[in-house]
């Protein structure tokens, strides 16, 4: 496998004008029924995506030639299953192996749409859930309409780490850059390996383990900052030559998201809403979380008072660090994905926060990328919502867990939730893009 990656990447590399057809291929063949299974294509994707990085594609083309192809994977694996139905058992490959196809048809029956949504990203049954929503002849309207929200945020998760890899490569970044940039970065994995193998063990200190290392990490971040500032300007340099105008308005819509206004409204519908369906103790956990996430950002911020960077033309007068529009994002979805995974194995618990985390990761680089907070300030809101969640969380459940929501209930708060998102991003949108101009 190594010989052969590296005499593929070698002769990309010489022959740059094929990157963009072999990211779309690549995407392709990792989400096409059978062949995503086969081949390892998340290795090949983060080494093309290196690549496209060095300069050959900007980050828009990559993304969007990988969301092709594996939108493309998605239709071929699904009118696979649904021309073939449960033939497609007799395949040699399937007839050796049905294992494949038969977690992820138990996966399906279990979890419906939410099983095509979160089962993007769980590498075997992500090839193989579509062709099996064929099989039991899934709604092609509906299914369309899961595959492309699906979609977007496994091209973003997938193919922006190697792309942006790629980019910091070729940068003549400050000195110090690749060894602060290796201190997070094992920081991260260390808080990501240790929560993700208690959670998966099924330990009864987990979450609150995950309390005290996320903890952990914010006050170092806190006693650190002055000496990260080489990342800081590193990427935010990376990020700023990247920037494009047209691409700012879809950035500034997303920022919006994680405005204070918007999410003390959303926070406010959340929590009214569960309480409308008599769901005190979810209630009483998002309430809590939020709250105090909040509060405890607001404190924090005045106590550092760290200047934002010099980028905006006119810059906003608070402070910088933790930002608001991280710990804030951070708060909600992680709640949210908490919730979702109450009753459920630790692997789709997991898959729940992953989830999660992609809308509140969104909105917390997009403040890198406007140019209003440094990245190790939406690190630290990020890690002061997890903190936060996981404290609340424990005390909630210090007597019993916390059980699965009914049905009803997510069809209450989330239609709600998702319409005020909308309505309180676009609303005015010409002014918000005047105030993030550079």
């Amino acid at each position: 496998m190594g010989q052969w990656l590296d005499s593929m990447t070698g002769w990309l590399t010489a022959n740059p004008q094929w990157l963009g057809l072999a990211v779309f291929l690549v995407a392709c063949i990792e989400c096409l029924a059978i062949a995503g299974i086969i081949v390892p294509g998340t290795v090949l994707l983060f080494a093309i995506a290196v690549l496209a990085g060095s300069g050959a594609l900007t980050l828009g083309e990559t993304l969007l030639l990988g969301y092709v192809g594996g939108m493309l994977g998605d239709a071929v694996s699904y009118f696979l299953g649904r021309r073939f139905h449960q033939n497609i058992r007799r395949l040699p490959l399937l007839r050796h192996h049905p294992e494949w196809i038969g977690s992820a048809e138990l996966y399906f029956q279990r979890y419906g749409i939410a099983s095509l949504l979160v089962g993007r990203f769980i590498g075997p049954l992500r090839p193989m859930l579509p062709m099996v929503a064929g099989m039991f002849d899934m709604p092609l309207p509906r299914f369309i309409i899961v595959s492309l929200i699906a979609g977007a945020g496994w091209s973003v998760a997938y193919l922006l780490p190697g792309w942006a890899t790629g980019a910091a490569m070729r940068l003549p970044l400050p000195e110090g850059f690749w060894p602060e940039a290796g201190v997070v970065a094992g920081a991260l994995a260390l808080l990501l390996g240790l929560g993700i193998n208690s959670s998966l063990r099924n330990q009864p200190r987990a979450t609150q383990m995950v309390a005290v290392l996320c903890l952990s990490l914010l006050i170092a971040l806190f006693i650190g900052w002055p000496y990260l500032t080489q990342l800081d300007q590193g990427l935010m340099t990376l990020i700023q030559e990247h920037r494009s105008s047209a691409i700012d308005s879809a950035v500034v819509v997303i920022t919006r998201l994680g405005d204070f206004r918007t999410q003390l409204m959303v926070g406010g519908l959340l929590t009214g809403l569960l309480l409308l369906a008599r769901q005190l103790r979810p209630a009483l956990f998002a309430g809590s979380t939020l709250l105090f996430t909040a509060l405890a950002n607001g404190s924090i911020k005045w106590l550092f008072a760290r200047a934002r960077p010099e980028v905006l033309t006119s810059p906003l007068t608070t402070y910088s660090m933790p930002s608001g529009h991280s710990s804030a994002s951070f708060a909600l979805f992680l709640v949210l994905a908490v919730l979702a995974g109450r009753g459920q194995p630790p692997r789709m618990r997991l898959t729940w926060l992953l989830l999660g985390s992609l809308p509140a990761l969104s909105i917390a680089l997009s403040r890198v990328y406007l140019g209003v907070h440094w990245p190790t300030d939406i690190l630290a809101g990020m890690m002061l919502a997890c903190s936060v969640c996981a404290i609340s969380l424990s005390l909630i459940q210090l007597r019993t867990p916390l059980v699965a929501m009914p049905l009803r209930v997510w069809w209450l708060i989330v239609p709600g939730c998702v319409a005020l998102l909308t309505f309180s991003a676009l609303y005015a949108l010409p002014h918000a893009l005047v105030r993030y101009q550079y």
